[in-house]
């Protein structure tokens, strides 16, 4: 498929999405789904990664009140979430969602590895889910806008996780990702995602064994940089679905209801600046003015600086300024 046919910008009009015409090809409309084989157990795995997080948040509770936590813990969280966050804002979504970039293999295989790693499921569904998002952004068939349902906090409930147990609402991955599956490599991290669950998990592991020295710290290294670092990535991520398309401000002719939500930026590594990406969804940096921090832009950067990324996609100010709202 055409890089132009995946990555151009979507501009959905009320009735039907325009954008759907070149995004994706011939085909079923909104409505196509890719029932899965076990949704039973896809559920309840959902579910799992889910809740498990916040049972695991009584532990640290009880952690904390006594005192016992260890300098290494937090070293651990800080570490498993910048990778595994880079994974999924770098990775899924700059790189193998946008292509905004190109990179070397060893570095798009590291990429997609963390990402998996992340817990937000294997890479060329994630992907699929989101191209099929920005198709029809906040119009019927977009699966996790808040906009389509009623009441608002029903709307930012779909948006945050209910989309997530709704399978009528998933992509097909053979119409949304006919690239990413024709990708040898990425085909296997895809299809070893429940490996690189694993790896995610037994890292922070040995990571507190190593910084702390004990089967204790190693324990407690599990419980930061596994849970807490699962609950804090999701629902950041959550939150670039239903916050993002609520809350903020907007600056640009879009078509939807995509907004910019600063203090969301730091811990989303640049991701919240989300009006700014549905205005230009190719591009690389996400942050366009000066003062909007956007971590996963100067890692990108940074790549290119290092030769190990190239044909980074930036937008021209005057093609920003032509975009603006009166």
């Amino acid at each position: 498929m055409p890089l132009s046919e995946l990555t151009a910008d979507p501009r959905p009009p009320a009735a039907a999405p325009a954008s759907a015409p070149a995004l994706l090809p011939p085909g079923p409309g909104p409505d196509d789904v890719q029932p899965t084989a076990h949704e039973w157990l896809d559920r309840f795995l959902t579910g799992l990664i889910t809740v498990i997080p916040f049972l695991a948040l009584g532990v640290v509770g009880w952690q904390l009140w006594n005192s016992l936590l260890h300098p290494s813990d937090l070293v651990v969280l800080a570490i498993t979430y910048i990778l595994t966050a880079l994974g999924i804002t770098v990775g899924f979504h700059r790189l193998f969602t946008h292509r905004s970039f190109k990179a070397v293999a060893p570095v798009r295989a590291a990429l997609a590895v963390l990402g998996s790693a992340a817990i937000e499921g294997p890479i060329i569904s994630w992907v699929a889910d989101h191209r099929k998002h920005h198709a029809f952004s906040d119009q019927p068939g977009d699966p996790h806008s808040p906009h389509l349902h009623h009441g608002v906090l029903r709307g930012l409930l779909h948006a945050h996780v209910g989309w997530l147990f709704i399978h009528t609402e998933r992509a097909n991955r053979q119409r949304y990702a006919p690239d990413l599956l024709d990708d040898p490599v990425i085909t296997f991290v895809d299809r070893t995602f429940f490996v690189w669950v694993l790896t995610g998990l037994a890292v922070p592991f040995g990571l507190g064994w190593a910084i702390g020295g004990s089967i204790d710290t190693a324990l407690t290294g599990l419980l930061w940089g596994g849970a807490v670092r699962m609950l804090i990535l999701h629902h950041v991520t959550y939150s670039i679905n239903s916050l993002c398309h609520f809350f903020g401000r907007q600056r640009f002719e879009t078509g939807d209801e995509s907004r910019n939500l600063a203090w969301l930026a730091i811990l989303s590594l640049g991701e919240s600046w989300h009006h700014n990406h549905h205005a230009f969804p190719t591009s690389a940096h996400h942050g366009l003015r000066w003062y909007e921090v956007d971590v996963s832009s100067m890692v990108i950067r940074g790549l290119r600086r290092l030769g190990l990324a190239w044909d980074v996609v930036e937008v021209a100010p005057e093609r920003q300024a032509a975009k603006l709202t009166a």
